[in-house]
Formats: structure tokens, sequence, C-alpha cells
């Protein structure tokens, strides 16, 4: 029986970027960040969520995927065309947006009332777009 997902893989076309972006700008504190072979293994997150880790790899051969298809996903990425990459929860979406806004993170769409709760949206260094929610109490 699965019990929980404790790793998600997130695409980024520079992961010294990607780092800077989710430990300084996020707040997301660093789990794993190694070196082997090439292959460099870096995952982050949430500080109040010590249970997941946020993988964040480089778009590369080392993926599984030749450089043609690297070539596209890193195109797709950095346009914006990948789609939503997740949702992080917030308290309060008006502050964290503000707060987040003077660290210079790029907003799409700054704090919105939607039906299911106040939406931001927000993209990474990378292109990555992500929606920063404060649930509506039902």
């Amino acid at each position: 029986m699965i019990q929980r997902l404790s790793h998600s893989t997130l695409y980024v076309t520079d992961q010294d970027a990607a780092r800077e972006f989710y430990v300084n700008k996020l707040g997301f504190e660093l789990r794993m960040d190694q070196e082997a072979n090439g292959f460099r293994w870096l995952t982050v997150g949430p500080k109040g969520q010590p249970e997941f880790q946020l993988i964040l790899m480089k778009v590369g051969a080392n993926c599984g995927n030749d450089e043609k298809v690297s070539a596209q996903i890193r195109d797709l990425l950095t346009s914006g065309k990948l789609g939503a990459a997740g949702v992080f929860e917030t308290a309060d979406c008006r502050k964290t947006y503000d707060e987040l806004a003077a660290k210079g993170v790029e907003f799409l769409a700054p704090p919105e009332d939607k039906f299911y709760g106040v939406e931001a949206i927000f993209k990474d260094p990378c292109g990555n777009r992500f929606s920063l929610t404060q649930p509506k109490k039902f």
C-alpha cells in the first residue's frame, strides 16, 4: 500500500539559480546537494514539511532524454508552456505575496479571490509556474 509521496521532480535549466531561488527567496530548506560522476542530486523542501523533497533536476541527458528531447523540454519550460508545476499553500496569501515580491519573486498574477481561496501565481527563474494559495475554509 502506498503511504505517502516523498519526492517529486521539477525540471530546471540552472541548478545553482534554482537552489538560490528556492532556499533564499522562498525560504525552503536545502535537503541534499551531492554530485557523483557528473550527476548532481539537489533537493529542497518547505520547512513545515520535512518528509518531502522537491528534486531540482537539471534538464539534460542524465535524465534519460537525448539532447533533442532535452532541448524541447528546455524550450517549453523557459517559454512558460510546460504548465503549472504545483500549488504552495500559505495561511495568508496577500502577506506572503508582499514578502516574496519584496525578495524579487516574479508574480504573473497578484492575489485574487477565487472559489477555493485566495491565489497568486508566480514563477521560478527556470519558467516553472506555481499557485500560491490560501485555501478557503469551508
